[in-house]
């Protein structure tokens, strides 16, 4: 038991000198990276509503006649 519990002390500290060692984007980096995923998020659902909307048009007009 003693073992594990020093172990995971051990690897406690590794992950705490590792994140140290990390370097984090500033606050600016996050937004712009932010901005980027939410336009390309929504540029992928506008694309995917309008092939939905197609697709259920196409069906109905097949499945009418």
């Amino acid at each position: 038991m003693a073992v594990k519990v020093q172990k995971i002390f051990q690897f406690l500290k590794e992950v705490r000198f590792e994140l140290k060692r990390v370097t984090w984007p500033t606050r600016k980096e996050t937004l712009a990276g932010t901005a980027v995923v939410l336009i390309i998020v929504f540029i992928a659902a506008f694309f995917l509503g309008i092939v939905d909307i197609g697709l259920s048009e196409l069906i109905r007009m097949v499945l009418s006649r």
